[in-house]
């Protein structure tokens, strides 16, 4: 595919195949819907993606910690969290080509109205009024009918345990909670982050990545002690942001409001400074993996979708080429996990703060997709600059950190490797001696690559190379043995 612009999610499939970003699960035999292999460009972007998670999140703050859960996780955790009752999708099926439809996303897509959290009686009753019909024949719909959404296993051969692959990552991070403040010993406020893989079976997967039955999720769970919520000890930037809120939503024509990150709080749209402090630290993350804040904004939950834990929650959203989508989500859950696991369990699960026991709120959850946010910062870096595609990724994201190219194969070869071997101690390198330079610059500007280092006949006799920098395309002379501190610097 030899493209020059993105605008559909069908290009970015395609580009992200070419390069070796993603591929089709199971491809070679036939694909199989909702799952995603990473190729490998794709496998370092989304690890490096993770790492910067961690450290923005845990490792430049004193106040957070980091478990990684188990993705097998017994019945009794999804019954008290609500899952096994509610979890679920409304599908209908079409009496003529069989076609399975999950209902609110063709109300979505036929009406352009939102219909999340709607029950399934007012969602049959805006087909029939609409007269809709099946997408693929034109045939009827039937009785739209209700589909769990989870993946259940059965543990061991002999009476087994019945459990589920888990659909979010946050309730490990509830039931852990005594373990890591036994632990740990941390000190209310406090956080607990996590990555991890969900699995969620999707009646309709679509959108590439958006919406897949296996993906991975950075989140954080953020306790406050109850009695204290108007204890806040940080500053939350005065900085403005675009708001759809749900008074607008309700709207024939809804507008976009700006806001001040610390007006969310004063204005009522939520309940604590510190949701707006971590709605301000999630749109911050974006910023600093290089996301343009021109393309993100967030919309505020309307009162018939919000989750049944949640007081308030905020998506933060991202204008790609075929529109705005969500990217992740930041709900005030207060006291409902641990208090349901509690309930359930019959274990002691809340805080001492030596005084008495409590249980501790949930003031923010950053709640995060790896591939939505992958993603965006792979679009984000999609440039066209004259005749070429190059993917301006910040530094310590790029997949390919520093290429070597000798310019005549059998003549330059041998230094070319010797330096190779020098640079991939310290950086992500790739070593390429085929086709014109010219080639082998555009194919590094298509994978990211922030420098190629060319050797030729004056490298040998000066102990020198050219330096080509990706994004001005300049380049400059550096001697071998300073080659690593400059690109260091």
């Amino acid at each position: 595919m030899d493209i020059k612009e993105i605008k559909s999610i069908e290009d970015v499939a395609a580009f992200c195949k070419r390069k070796g970003f993603v591929f089709q699960g199971s491809e070679i035999y036939g694909g199989l819907a909702g799952f995603w292999d990473y190729g490998p460009l794709g496998t370092v972007l989304k690890n490096k993606i993770k790492q910067h998670w961690i450290k923005y999140f845990v490792q430049k703050r004193d106040d957070m910690v980091l478990i990684d859960g188990a993705i097998i996780t017994r019945e009794d955790v999804w019954k008290a969290s609500g899952h096994v009752d509610s979890f679920k999708d409304a599908f209908s099926t079409c009496t003529k080509c069989k076609k399975v439809i999950r209902v609110d996303h063709l109300i979505e897509d036929q009406l352009k109205i939102p219909v999340e959290g709607l029950p399934i009686k007012e969602l049959s009753n805006i087909i029939k009024k609409h007269k809709l019909v099946c997408t693929k024949c034109k045939g009827k719909l039937a009785e739209p009918k209700y589909f769990g959404l989870m993946f259940d296993v059965q543990v061991g051969p002999t009476n087994p345990t019945k459990a589920y692959l888990r659909p979010e990552t946050c309730q490990t991070i509830f039931t852990n909670f005594k373990n890591v403040v036994n632990s740990s010993r941390v000190k209310l406020p406090f956080g607990i982050t996590q990555i991890g893989k969900a699995f969620r079976n999707e009646i309709a997967p679509r959108d590439f990545l958006f919406r897949a039955r296996e993906f991975e999720q950075l989140e954080i769970e953020y306790f406050v002690h109850p009695d204290k919520l108007s204890e806040f000890p940080y500053k939350i930037p005065n900085k403005s942001v675009n708001v759809l809120t749900a008074k607008e939503q309700i709207k024939k024509k809804p507008k976009l409001q700006k806001f001040k990150f610390k007006e969310l709080f004063s204005k009522n749209l939520v309940k604590t400074k510190w949701h707006a402090y971590w709605i301000y630290q999630h749109y911050n993350w974006f910023l600093e993996l290089g996301v343009s804040e021109k393309k993100l904004r967030f919309r505020e939950h309307r009162p018939d979708e919000l989750s049944h834990y949640s007081s308030a929650t905020f998506d933060i959203e991202y204008e790609f080429p075929f529109g705005w989508k969500e990217l992740g989500g930041n709900a005030d859950r207060s006291q409902f996990d641990l208090s349901q696991h509690i309930k359930f369990s019959k274990e002691d699960l809340t805080y001492f703060d030596g005084e008495k026991k409590v249980v501790p709120a949930v003031v923010a959850e950053p709640s995060q997709g790896v591939s939505r946010a992958f993603l965006a910062v792979l679009l984000d870096a999609f440039k066209v600059d004259k005749d070429r595609i190059v993917l301006k990724f910040k530094q310590e994201l790029a997949p390919i950190e520093v290429a070597v190219f000798p310019l005549v194969k059998k003549q330059h070869r041998e230094l070319a490797r010797e330096v190779y071997e020098m640079l991939r101690e310290e950086s992500l390198a790739f070593y390429d001696e085929t086709g014109s330079i010219g080639k082998r610059y555009r194919r590094m500007d298509e994978s990211g690559c922030p420098y190629c280092v060319t050797i030729d006949h004056d490298s040998i006799k000066k102990k020198d190379v050219t330096i080509r920098e990706r994004d001005s395309m300049k380049q400059k002379r550096v001697k071998i043995k300073d080659l690593v501190e400059y690109l260091k610097d």
